[in-house]
């Protein structure tokens, strides 16, 4: 999330990271930013969102130190929110882009080559993976 230098919370964005795959069946990474937008409360001070969007289920993953993954589609379009260890995913176009806590990415990519996905460091990835409708 960015917030302007001005200190306008009602103008910051969020930003996320999607991987998609184009005609060819080739994944690409496409930085994504959109604006957040300023909810007044009558109990609080006003905060930052996003309209909501659906989902159909989610699920939390532990993957250990040494995993890794070969060259796959995403199985369903989904949002992965990564909150703990490191990563790396590799887009069949050569692109790599570093998993990180905090890190949100949306994967369209559900057909063609994919992408590939590895583990990195000691510490274990923890992730959440909101599946979104087709």
């Amino acid at each position: 999330m960015a917030a302007p230098p001005d200190g306008n919370l009602g103008a910051a964005t969020y930003s996320y990271l999607r991987l998609y795959n184009d005609r060819n069946g080739d994944s690409h990474f496409e930085e994504v930013e959109f604006p957040l937008h300023e909810l007044e409360s009558e109990s609080s001070a006003p905060v930052l969102a996003t309209p909501f969007q659906e989902a159909t289920h989610h699920g939390l993953r532990i993957v250990p130190p040494g995993w890794e993954r070969e060259w796959s589609p995403a199985a369903r379009r989904m949002i992965a929110v990564y909150l703990s260890g490191e990563g790396e995913i590799e887009a069949s176009d050569g692109d790599v882009r570093r998993l990180l806590p905090g890190m949100v990415l949306l994967a369209e990519d559900t057909t063609g080559r994919g992408h590939r996905v590895k583990q990195i460091g000691d510490e274990p990835v923890m992730v959440v993976h909101i599946v979104l409708p087709d």
